[in-house]
């Protein structure tokens, strides 16, 4: 999914094997809604990305109490087939995440988003809550993918590495296919509890699409005088990801 005429600008990567293909760059949907960003900077910022060839936009339910989901879909009018649109839910059960995902929809006036993630996977109960048979948040998921109100389903999370990993492991055990994980890629991940190092391969050896985010890890990497923005983009694009989401709150 590219813009015409932006090849020369933006890089796209497959999403592992779902045959999207997505800009290496996305736009974090986090800082979109943030009070001291006006509505006007916020539709100006997504403007911007397009024009230069980004195609990926993340967002989530609960951004700045759904302003961020708001935003976007004001911004996106009339360009909505330009974009791979995701968002994310932090419902754990069946009903929580149907009128979630419902929510979301509405905010991003759109009858589909491209991707949904189950959101903040902190726990190790987490999994076992949302593939719960009965009542779990994924049985919602699979009702909304079946009526063609999301394409592809993923999880986020940025505790632990092996948090991700068990997710993995239950999902499979329940028979379920994750599509994409979102995870912390960036220049300090070795030293402590790394994900690229635990997780990236397991994603990569499954196909799965990989999303980077915390690049900068919100900033404390700059205040550090650890390494340069340009350096944190760089180090996070030169792995093997399928799109690193960065937040953005100035032009």
């Amino acid at each position: 999914m590219t813009n015409k005429g932006t090849e020369d600008v933006m890089i796209y990567r497959d999403l592992g094997s779902t045959g999207e293909k997505v800009s290496l760059i996305g736009i974090g949907g986090w800082h979109l809604g943030l009070k001291y960003v006006t509505e006007k900077t916020a539709l100006r910022i997504v403007d911007e990305a397009l024009a230069r060839g980004v195609t990926f936009f993340d967002n989530c339910w609960d951004y700045n109490e759904g302003e961020s989901e708001k935003r976007l879909g004001k911004a996106l009018k009339g360009k909505r087939e330009r974009v791979f649109l995701m968002t994310k839910i932090d419902g754990r059960t069946k009903k929580l995440a149907a009128r979630q995902i419902d929510e979301s929809l509405r905010r991003l006036k759109t009858d589909r988003i491209d991707l949904i993630q189950h959101h903040e996977i902190l726990r190790f109960e987490d999994p076992h809550r949302i593939f719960d048979e009965k009542e779990g948040a994924q049985l919602a998921m699979l009702e909304a993918q079946k009526a063609g109100k999301l394409r592809f389903i993923g999880f986020t999370g940025h505790k632990d590495p092996q948090i991700h990993l068990h997710f993995l492991e239950t999902a499979e055990s329940y028979g379920h296919r994750i599509d994409t994980v979102q995870l912390p890629v960036n220049v300090m991940d070795a030293h402590y509890r790394s994900f690229s190092k635990l997780v990236v391969p397991e994603l990569n050896k499954r196909k799965m699409g990989v999303l980077a985010m915390k690049s900068m890890a919100n900033g404390i990497i700059l205040r550090s005088k650890t390494a340069t923005p340009v350096e944190c983009l760089q180090y996070a694009m030169s792995q093997p990801v399928s799109v690193v989401i960065a937040g953005i709150d100035n032009l």
